[in-house]
């Protein structure tokens, strides 16, 4: 195939630009990926050992409240109802997440009404300073020094591989703390897992472009002679990779931090009882464990029904960046944000390159604001498409 248009990256910005772009425009697209599946850090597998899906990069749950994306996706895959619920670990107690009135209660061996413990939390908080410059302010600003000493000061620190001390307060100004005892993790309108895994809600989308779309997977962008010779024809080209990276690191790094998953098949029947347990102190070194059975509870092969005495656990540990390491979440620091300005500067200056997803973009994005950015690009995208692979 003689592609209109180059896509770098095989996750979900990439899936959703190719799948517009050959179903809206009929445009022949090739997609390359470095790694050898598609979905990025959203992509699931079937454990050889006991059948049950496992996320190979972390929990990715999607939810959302955008109807324009809930009624694309719906498109590709139907989705269970699967709702998140999160607990932590603290000093040998196990409560729920977020913060609500189940865990305001059950810490302080009380029982608070919903407005007694908003004025509990309100005069625990006050003595944050009204313009806080660190994350230990803004959080003890939020719920109090002794919730935020218990839940999430030391969490944070594993997390981030830094002192709260030293963190922004922009990392968790959102914190929620509810009075009731609701302890959904999220508020979306709409939430579920897809129902048949995310390989197939990604190969879904690739199948519905017939044979618009290649993929060639283990693929390296800045190193596969073919794709070299591609990039000199100045193909229109969508890149999700590391905007630094693309740009010869020249002016620096960008920081991130990324995790080491370590995955377990245990011969019990369940392993903790919920998909998700945080550890909120400093000791054990992993900041949570995923036990992915409680993913998909409608599942009653006999990988997943009670009594089949196997599940899979994944421990997941945070470290520092560093080249060859999978980038996670941008750290986002004043110097971070100063490269990037730098780095942006040079993006606006490239006409046939669109930057997108969270690698080519340094942000945090949740997968429902992943698919936006790539609809909204689109968008912007379509009425000069003609003009930009003529070009």
């Amino acid at each position: 195939m003689d592609p209109d248009i180059l896509i770098v990256g095989a996750g979900l910005f990439g899936l959703t630009m190719a799948e517009r772009l050959a179903n809206v425009c009929g445009k022949r697209v090739l997609i390359i990926d470095k790694r050898d599946h598609i979905g990025g850090n959203c992509y699931s597998e079937f454990d050889s050992a006991t059948g049950i899906e496992c996320h190979k990069y972390g929990a990715h749950l999607f939810h959302t409240s955008d109807e324009e994306v809930w009624q694309y996706v719906n498109r590709f895959t139907k989705f269970t109802p699967y709702i998140h619920k999160v607990y932590t670990t603290h000093d040998g107690e196990v409560y729920p997440l977020p913060i609500n009135l189940g865990t305001i209660n059950q810490f302080f061996h009380a029982a608070y009404t919903p407005d007694a413990a908003r004025q509990l939390i309100a005069e625990q908080s006050a003595s944050a300073p009204t313009q806080p410059t660190n994350l230990v302010e803004q959080g003890i600003s939020l719920i109090g020094r002794p919730l935020f000493d218990a839940f999430i000061k030391n969490y944070t620190a594993k997390q981030w591989q830094t002192p709260a001390e030293e963190l922004s307060p922009d990392i968790i100004k959102r914190l929620p703390v509810r009075y009731n005892y609701d302890n959904r993790y999220f508020n979306n309108t709409h939430e579920g897992l897809p129902l048949e895994g995310y390989e197939a809600w990604f190969q879904n989308m690739l199948d519905s472009c017939g044979d618009k779309v290649t993929v060639r997977l283990s693929t390296d962008y800045f190193t596969d002679p073919e794709i070299q010779t591609l990039r000199e024809t100045g193909i229109l080209t969508v890149y999700t990779g590391p905007i630094d990276q693309f740009y010869d690191y020249q002016f620096g790094e960008l920081s991130w931090r990324s995790l080491d998953l370590v995955k377990e098949v245990l011969d019990v029947d369940d392993f903790q009882g919920c998909p998700v347990m945080n550890y909120a102190d400093l000791e054990p070194k992993y900041t949570r464990i995923h036990e992915f059975k409680h993913f998909h509870p409608e599942r009653t092969n006999d990988a997943y029904a009670p009594g089949s005495g196997k599940t899979v656990i994944v421990r997941e540990y945070s470290k520092t960046w560093h080249r060859g390491d999978e980038p996670y979440y941008p750290v986002n620091t004043t110097e971070d944000r100063t490269k990037l300005a730098k780095y942006q500067e040079l993006v606006a200056r490239d006409g046939n390159i669109i930057f997108g997803g969270r690698l080519g973009e340094y942000a945090y994005f949740d997968m429902d604001k992943t698919i936006a950015s790539a609809l909204s690009a689109f968008a912007d995208l379509q009425p000069k498409l003609s003009q930009l692979i003529e070009s």
